[in-house]
């Protein structure tokens, strides 16, 4: 979970509502703020900072629900994650953003309304733009809706990757449920410092997906961006992200679509492999 030896600093914003945003921050240079994904933290882009850190002031902060950040509260909306990020804009100072998955979801959302944001590096967000397999995905959310209202993390981390991982799939519940129990009771004993355990990340999916699944009907909102825009894909991606990808840049009015080979919708984080994104984001924010 993270890396604990990577040197950093942290901070805090407070954002409209009065719900603490914590931060890592390192390196030096212009700002730059990192958006994670859905079931992880600011722990998870520990390496794509330090690959930054060189150039950049990194910012990663642990979006709300998560670590060293309040709550979701009870009237989470995907405007709520435009008022966390301005609060980050106008104490950093920073001009450029970068987010993987929903994350960067968010990112292009806040730069429909906060002209401070000058540009944007999306990585593999999900739009709801009429792909033909938006409706298992919604069974994806049912699913976790229903494990969550019981309390059912082990069973909630095994459909999601039933759901994602094929090879995985005809694996009985009965063996992964345990095994999965078990791994995230070592990784609750194993979780130190700032960074959050799984136990902990997981729940704050469920409401998050629900915002996703709100984007359907909203792509033409994308042609109010006045931000530069990089889109990045990997090669490996699956077509639901490809297709909101393609869909993004033709509305966008300054945007370039990217994609890198090999790479799949896990790259960005520490456990996937995040230098050709640093490679990219050096070249579009430097």
């Amino acid at each position: 979970m993270g890396n604990s030896k990577q040197m950093y600093k942290t901070g805090s914003v407070v954002s409209k509502d009065s719900t603490k945003i914590g931060y890592r921050q390192m390196g030096s240079g212009p700002g730059i703020i990192l958006l994670h994904g859905g079931v992880n933290a600011s722990q998870h882009l520990m390496k794509l900072g330090t690959l930054l850190s060189d150039d950049f002031t990194v910012y990663i902060p642990d979006r709300r629900g998560r670590g060293m950040s309040g709550p979701v509260g009870e009237d989470y909306s995907i405007e709520k994650e435009d008022e966390d990020l301005d609060a980050m804009l106008k104490k950093t100072g920073a001009h450029y953003v970068f987010g993987t998955a929903d994350g960067a979801l968010f990112a292009l959302h806040a730069a429909i309304y906060n002209p401070a944001i000058c540009k944007v590096a999306a990585y593999e967000p999900l739009v709801f733009a009429g792909q033909p397999e938006l409706d298992q995905f919604r069974i994806t959310i049912q699913h976790l809706d229903k494990n969550m209202a019981e309390g059912k993390v082990a069973k909630a981390t095994v459909d999601l990757t039933k759901d994602s991982v094929n090879f995985v799939k005809p694996i009985p519940d009965f063996i992964m449920i345990p095994l999965v129990k078990l791994i995230l009771w070592m990784n609750v004993k194993t979780v130190k410092g700032d960074d959050v355990s799984y136990q902990e990340l997981i729940p704050t999916l469920d409401d998050e997906l629900h915002l996703v699944e709100k984007t359907e009907g909203t792509l033409e909102d994308y042609k109010n961006v006045s931000a530069r825009v990089l889109l990045l894909e990997g090669s490996k991606t699956q077509s639901l992200l490809k297709e909101s990808l393609d869909a993004l840049n033709e509305v966008l009015p300054h945007s370039n679509l990217v994609e890198l080979k090999g790479l799949n919708h896990d790259s960005a984080q520490d456990y996937g492999k995040p230098e050709p994104i640093a490679r990219e984001l050096k070249s579009f924010f430097l």
